[in-house]
């Protein structure tokens, strides 16, 4: 499982952004990507909505789903495949009562014992940070791969999906410490000079591979 978060401002600081956001949107939708987060914290309510809308209609016609990091209300709005929660946001079964039994419900967890709670509830969880990464302080804690390997083992069952400072040579570290995918910023915003249809084929071709192959077996 692959997700895609969103950080529109990592594409480029002009007015441009939003609209380079949906492109980019467009692009993991055609490359296969699981889910879509759309995780744009600083923008308001209508501004959000109006973004979510946009990135359904760019993923229409795939299997990419589309969710709302944390904002229920918008998810709920814009007919979002459903909502990815903070670790200190509401619980899953409040969020589900609000979006009905339908939705994909996510949740962020940082520790075993998070991932345990959660696990009984959440269609899937987002583990970590593991990595040093750009959108978080210098400062923020990390786990390791033992964490997330234990992690994997008390949430058996559920979709656990590594993030923080995540590349595709790591892809192969957290699928060996049980990971079900990963998810990410940077490793899908396209270098200088690559289309986001090229980058993003290539980039989910070799994830796929990383947690596809035998080497990708959890060691227990």
């Amino acid at each position: 499982m692959i997700c895609l978060v969103t950080d529109r401002r990592r594409l480029s600081t002009g007015p441009d952004a939003t609209d380079r956001l949906v492109d980019l949107v467009g692009a993991a939708a055609s490359a296969g990507i699981d889910l879509i987060q759309v995780r744009e914290r600083d923008l308001e309510g209508r501004d959000l909505a109006a973004l979510v809308s946009r990135c359904i209609a760019a993923a229409d016609r795939s299997a990419t789903k589309v969710l709302v990091n944390d904002r229920i209300d918008i998810a709920a709005a814009t007919g979002a495949h459903g909502v990815h929660l903070r670790g200190d946001s509401v619980s899953v079964v409040a969020a589900r009562s609000l979006l009905g039994e339908q939705a994909l419900v996510g949740r962020s967890v940082h520790t075993i014992d998070e991932a345990a709670a959660a696990a009984k509830v959440a269609d899937y969880l987002i583990f970590g940070a593991l990595f040093r990464t750009a959108s978080k302080d210098a400062g923020h804690p990390t786990a390791s791969l033992d964490d997330l390997r234990s992690a994997c083992r008390v949430a058996s069952g559920v979709p656990i999906l590594a993030i923080g400072g995540m590349t595709v040579p790591r892809a192969s570290e957290v699928a060996r410490a049980g990971a079900a995918g990963l998810a990410g910023i940077g490793i899908f915003v396209p270098p200088p000079g690559v289309s986001a249809d090229r980058h993003l084929h290539t980039v989910v071709a070799e994830l796929r591979r990383s947690f596809d192959t035998c080497e990708a077996v959890p060691v227990h």
